[in-house]
């Protein structure tokens, strides 16, 4: 997953701007030509789509998503990342937060400690593209969920312009970036780990997506 495992200047200068939405938002414009009140309206709007289930978010990176959360109420929450400098910002959030039901994991994407079909719905902001193999982690994604289960996320992709391009090469040089697709691309991704019901929205260089775990099938008489 790049450097983003020890390198505790990438996760800050991240959490700085992700955390503050005009800045965000600014650097989404900026950088990748996107309208990121999007997904600051997405985070904000989790209070409805966790109520009464198991979430897990992965990569959790400093907890941005904790921000929509409910302080109380009967889901449960595990936040998993690779980086322990992104675990600790993320307890730091919880706490500052004040919630409780937050549990916390340090864990790789492509081989997730969690039983197959226990989790309601998966989240991955904006770490897709960080990862060296990214259909094999929506793979593990798919399938920790249950059957009708839901996936949420944000992904840089390729696509988006010579100038996006161009970023994005930059920070795969630098070890931040992973393997980066097209829009497409991502689509192909998440019907091959067996999800139906995709979308995928591409906003210039950042792609919104969302799909389901295909329910059982019942069987031919």
């Amino acid at each position: 997953m790049g450097d983003w495992r020890h390198a505790r200047l990438t996760a800050r200068v991240y959490d700085f701007g992700v955390e503050r939405e005009r800045l965000g938002r600014i650097g989404g414009r900026l950088l990748w030509g996107a309208d990121l009140g999007r997904f600051y309206r997405k985070v904000g709007g989790l209070r409805t789509l966790v109520d009464g289930g198991l979430v897990l978010d992965v990569p959790c990176g400093g907890g941005i998503a904790l921000r929509g959360l409910p302080k109380d109420g009967s889901y449960r929450y595990v936040a998993l990342d690779l980086s322990p400098v992104m675990l600790r910002r993320a307890r730091a959030n919880a706490r500052r937060h004040r919630l409780r039901t937050i549990g916390f994991a340090q864990a790789n994407v492509i081989a997730l400690p969690h039983r197959e079909g226990c989790f309601d719905l998966c989240l991955s902001y904006f770490g897709l593209h960080c990862f060296p193999d990214p259909p094999a982690a929506l793979a593990e994604m798919a399938r920790v969920l249950r059957p009708g289960g839901r996936l949420e996320g944000t992904a840089v992709v390729r696509g988006g312009g010579l100038r996006q391009d161009v970023a994005i090469s930059l920070f795969q040089r630098s070890g931040t970036f992973g393997t980066v697709g097209t829009a497409v691309e991502l689509a192909s991704w998440l019907a091959a780990a067996g999800l139906d019901e995709i979308s995928v929205d591409r906003d210039g260089a950042v792609a919104f997506f969302s799909a389901r775990r295909a329910r059982m099938r019942a069987g031919r008489g």
